[in-house]
């Protein structure tokens, strides 16, 4: 009786401390309700896909309805259910057929024959043609041309942008179904290029009329309704506070399940998270890095994927120690002495994903498997062949002339995720024996946006002088690759190879690249040029963050995203019936 009094007594406190830890993140359960999903008797229900139902998604505020001139991230993702393109990026980010049939490449690269489909149809019944294609290219290049309208197009967030589409000479309607695109020169992204919203030329132009720059022109200053040809198409605008998207029936890929789609209006990113904890939102973005607190949270799914956000650690090649006899055993030896899977699980939570090479970790043109794995010995074995030995047993390195070891690290560290990895970074390489001297605040007690834009300009300064040994930055690659822009020689003066990095044969290669006639041509090229980063090193590659979705639990279906589109495949999302809120109201 003893025993089994004890036994009820400390079942009694498993359960209070159960309770109290349940209350520490009460508003969130409270409207999503928790449950423990390791109990097994808490299986996941399996749904039958069902049409109806309606989902609340954010937008910020909209300054036009006009897909080619948007500029916020959450339009460009919003206006992807009302336009299409004529190609777009799958999950490998190689390129699938959108409103496309069939298309040939030219052997010399320099023209694309394409088919359109037959049987795509605009949101107000008119047939799409191969005019609307050529009047789309055609606003584009006269408004990149335009002093008015250059900077809007250049700012809108797309994958394509404006000098990507000048290489375009001309298009050739042949027919309605069929066209021609002419390019100035082989252009291996080409394709990639035909991303952006078509829009339709009825919307703007009578038939019949004469076009002339001041009709391309006016396109871009005209506030629309929208009229595109995607899943979902316009059906109202409460300014300041929600736009609302119907299914579209006659969508040539199929209906889509979900009847309703709303666009909530709001600020920012962090009013859409707070938004949806709320119960406001069915899906929002997720913010920062800690979006696992969110997963114990059955009324919640996270969706993760890799964005096109690449931070890496950049060499000042004017430097002789970086760019001397020997600074490719110095690169290589700080590549494996930086332990990239700590940073990784203990500033980015683990939701980042490691790379050798500024190519996305999915991409059908990754070749390059990862090399450059955390060995403290192969560092330490590196940097003694190459002549760096510790006489004074300090711990820290000296060349045979007794010159200390030391480098400095420059960083925007009012980013704090930037800040610690960067003291990350000089704990790592002081393990192998080299002092790493900040260049950065290494607080970031005090920091606002007025203090952040100081030291953003400082650094900008330092950078633009060579007055640096290494960097820690990242960028956001562009969709369509090409690496010139970091790599090429042509670009030092330019700015974006503020490394000073020259190679004659990534110069060739990158050449090559961009002029590739066929994607098998590309995919090797592209090859040569990670073995080449790889061997030379101009770049220590650290990793590409992750993002996630975090989506109401009674969204069902394959739900897959991707940088390009957050909703990508949402015709084969659907709500159960039983979860269906018909009557759900927007404020």
């Amino acid at each position: 009786m003893k025993y089994k009094r004890i036994l009820v007594l400390f079942m009694v406190f498993i359960l209070a401390v159960s309770l109290i830890g349940c209350g520490i993140d009460k508003q969130l359960d409270n409207i999503k309700g928790k449950q423990d999903k390791n109990d097994s008797s808490n299986q996941k229900k399996v749904y039958e896909p069902a049409f109806g139902g309606e989902i609340v998604v954010p937008i910020s505020y909209i300054k036009t309805f006009n897909p080619l001139l948007s500029k916020d991230k959450s339009l460009y993702y919003f206006n992807k259910l009302i336009y299409e393109s004529l190609f777009d990026f799958d999950e490998d980010l190689n390129l699938k057929k959108i409103l496309v049939e069939d298309y040939k490449i030219s052997q010399d690269g320099q023209t694309i024959y394409i088919k359109l489909k037959d049987n795509v149809k605009w949101h107000d019944g008119h047939k799409f043609t191969a005019s609307d294609v050529k009047f789309t290219i055609d606003v584009i290049k006269y408004g990149a041309n335009d002093v008015s309208y250059k900077d809007m197009l250049d700012t809108a967030f797309k994958a394509a942008k404006p000098t990507d589409i000048q290489h375009i000479l001309n298009v050739k309607v042949v027919d309605d179904l069929n066209l021609q695109i002419h390019f100035d020169r082989s252009y291996s992204n080409a394709l990639e290029s035909l991303t952006f919203p078509i829009i339709p030329k009825h919307q703007f132009v009578e038939d019949g009329a004469k076009m002339s720059k001041k009709t391309y022109l006016k396109v871009l200053s005209k506030d629309i309704i929208p009229i595109g040809t995607g899943p979902y198409k316009f059906s109202k605008y409460d300014k300041l506070k929600k736009i609302e998207l119907v299914r579209n029936d006659d969508w040539h890929l199929g209906k889509p399940y979900i009847s309703k789609v709303i666009g909530k209006i709001l600020s920012d990113n962090g009013l859409a998270v707070v938004s949806f904890k709320t119960g406001q939102l069915d899906l929002t973005r997720a913010e920062g890095v800690d979006w696992e607190k969110y997963a114990h949270n059955n009324k919640v799914s996270i969706y993760e994927y890799v964005t096109q956000k690449y931070e890496f650690l950049g060499f000042n090649f004017k430097n002789k120690l970086i760019s001397g006899e020997k600074g490719l055993a110095l690169r290589k030896a700080i590549a494996f002495g930086i332990n990239r899977d700590n940073i990784i699980n203990k500033v980015y939570l683990g939701h980042a994903t490691k790379v050798d090479v500024p190519i996305h970790p999915n991409s059908w043109l990754l070749s390059q498997k990862n090399v450059y794995d955390y060995n403290v010995n192969k560092a330490k074995e590196i940097l003694n062949e190459a002549g760096w030995k510790d006489t004074d047993n300090d711990g820290i390195l000296e060349d045979e002339k007794g010159n200390k070891l030391k480098i400095r690290l420059l960083t925007n560290s009012y980013n704090p995720l930037r800040l610690k990895t960067a003291n990350m970074i000089i704990e790592d390489l002081k393990t192998i024996g080299i002092e790493v001297i900040p260049q950065y605040d290494t607080r970031i007690d005090d920091f606002n946006a007025q203090t952040a834009e100081k030291q953003w300009n400082n650094m900008i300064g330092k950078i633009r002088k060579g007055d640096f040994d290494l960097v820690l930055l990242g960028w956001e690659l562009s969709l369509l690759p090409d690496l010139s822009f970091a790599f090429h020689s042509t670009q030092i003066d330019d700015g974006s190879n503020f490394i000073n990095y020259k190679n004659e044969n990534m110069d060739q290669l990158l050449v090559r690249a961009f002029r590739a006639t066929t994607r098998a041509e590309k995919k090797n090229i592209y090859g040569e040029i990670q073995k080449l980063i790889v061997e030379d090193l101009p770049y220590v590659s650290l990793f590409f963050r992750n993002n996630a979705i975090l989506i109401d639990d009674k969204i069902k279906g394959e739900i897959k995203p991707i940088y390009s589109n957050i909703y990508n495949n949402i015709d084969k999302w659907f709500i159960p019936k039983e979860l269906q809120e018909e009557n759900k109201k927007v404020d």
